[in-house]
């Protein structure tokens, strides 16, 4: 799959195709910031640049994109690894401010889109048997009104006139008090109201956080192309709906990026061979995280298969499976509650020192509250 990367003009709703600038013919990385507080990294070609992530806030993002030399205008797509939080913090409002492409997995968007959909905290049987009870509130109050002349009857009738189908469809829709509106009758009860999703919100959809200018789904395992850099997804074990590494292939060279996985299947250790820059997670390391703030049910997670690497797992793997062929390796997604920079950096340089044939790989260390230095490949 290949795609141009449009922007919608403003001028009679045209779309208006990005020409971009003229760059050296080289292949650019830089880490905007990397960590549980946001993470996201702009990957560029000759022609064609992304954004990998928008766990900041869009104005945060534009801010370390400018201090990095990075120009904002020229981003083609952002393209997203899953919907956790520091992944997808500035998605909605950087995707319509530069009006470009978002490319994410469907069931990732389903699961964005949920995150930012105000819910009911009832179950739907709680709810049925509330609407139960609001019915037969409703015909006692009728009963007790009765006096009250005709038209009455005709109130109750115009409530819960509503089909069994449309019940169901009401239930999936309503939202919670402060984000809905108490849609009533004169002489009844309160509590015999209904709630609707307010017609405002239904009639402006571009206004919704979960609006996005222009959306491409793609699968793990399917290579597509962005403008002139092709991609490979695959798939990593995290606790999200549909998680995704990636490897960007441009002007021969390749990148690949692989964090929040809770351990390296066989799948991510062939996809990362014969990369110029392997960018991998060190997350945590084991000591400090069991005897951290953390509480016990959260350092289970980290420490499951579908959480965090350790130190320590990075390391091995650099040590036993790792090809060698990186010029650079940047150790991403640190903890600051549960690691520290050092220790990663130690973990990593023994693993790599016993290989000779892995001294020339240069390490560096992604940091949460600053870029790191552009590569150029």
């Amino acid at each position: 799959m290949g795609y141009l990367c449009p922007r919608m003009g403003s001028a009679a709703g045209a779309t208006q195709f990005h020409t971009p600038p003229e760059y050296p013919r080289v292949m650019r990385m830089t880490v905007l910031a990397s960590g549980s507080k946001g993470n996201c990294t702009v990957v560029s070609s000759s022609n064609t640049r992304i954004l990998l992530d928008a766990g900041l806030s869009c104005r945060e993002i534009l801010k370390r994109m400018a201090s990095a030399g990075e120009d904002s205008s020229t981003l083609d797509a952002i393209l997203i690894t899953h919907e956790h939080q520091d992944h997808v913090a500035g998605l909605g409002v950087l995707a319509r401010k530069l009006k470009i492409p978002v490319f994410i997995t469907e069931p990732t968007h389903r699961a964005w889109v949920r995150m930012l959909t105000p819910r009911t905290t009832m179950t739907y049987a709680q709810w049925l048997e509330q609407r139960q009870q609001e019915r037969a509130a409703a015909a006692a109050d009728l009963a007790a009104r009765e006096a009250m002349g005709p038209g009455a009857g005709d109130v109750i009738e115009q409530i819960f006139a509503e089909s069994d189908a449309e019940i169901v469809q009401e239930a999936e829709t309503a939202v919670a008090v402060g984000t809905s509106e108490d849609v009533g009758a004169p002489g009844l009860a309160p509590e015999t109201w209904v709630r609707r999703t307010p017609a405002s919100a239904q009639k402006s959809p571009t206004a919704a956080p979960t609006f996005l200018p222009a959306i491409e789904h793609f699968s793990a395992g399917v290579n597509f192309t962005i403008g002139d850099i092709a991609i490979t997804p695959f798939t990593i074990p995290h606790d999200a709906a549909d998680p995704c590494g990636f490897v960007f292939a441009a002007e021969g060279a390749r990148i690949a990026i692989a964090t929040d996985l809770g351990y390296i299947p066989t799948n991510v250790k062939q996809a990362v061979r014969r990369c110029d820059v392997l960018m991998l997670e060190s997350n945590h390391d084991l000591e400090m995280l069991r005897d951290g703030p953390y509480p016990w049910s959260v350092k289970q997670r980290v420490m499951s298969r579908v959480g965090h690497l350790s130190n320590e797992t990075a390391s091995k793997f650099l040590e036993e499976e790792y090809d060698g062929g990186a010029a650079y390796i940047i150790l991403a997604h640190l903890s600051e509650s549960n690691n520290l920079p050092s220790l990663a950096r130690i973990a990593a340089e023994s693993a790599l020192s016993g290989h000779m044939s892995l001294l020339g790989n240069k390490l560096i260390l992604a940091e949460q509250g600053a870029p790191t230095e552009s590569i150029v490949l």
